[in-house]
């Protein structure tokens, strides 16, 4: 019985933890534009928000399955071409979760 118990507890804990670490953050994601990607304002990208609504939630889905994601982005915003070349995986994953979720026919985001 208390092997049990031990394997139910560890089984619960083990699943809190894997799924806290794969759940999106588009937080983080808005968080990254707002401090690195400001550059997109010469290319007529006023904020983060419009950034993502320039795409509905599909075509940023197809753009990720289809490997040209950060392709996509830098059409939009050329002048952050550079940065989008140096994001890491994790970055990319958070800026994609961005864009997804406040895409045109997505979300509206926080002012923050």
């Amino acid at each position: 019985m208390k092997k049990l118990i031990s394997l139910l507890l560890t089984l619960l804990v083990a699943s809190t933890v894997f799924s806290t670490v794969v759940s999106a953050d588009d937080k983080k994601g808005q968080k990254y534009y707002n401090k690195k990607l400001k550059v997109c304002k010469k290319n007529g990208v006023q904020s983060a928000a419009s950034f993502a609504a320039r795409n509905d939630r599909e075509s940023w889905a197809d753009a990720k399955e289809d490997g040209k994601l950060q392709n996509a982005w830098k059409e939009i915003c050329p002048s952050g071409a550079k940065k989008f070349d140096k994001m890491k995986p994790k970055q990319v994953q958070d800026l994609y979760d961005f864009v997804w979720q406040y895409a045109s026919d997505g979300d509206v985001p926080s002012c923050n």
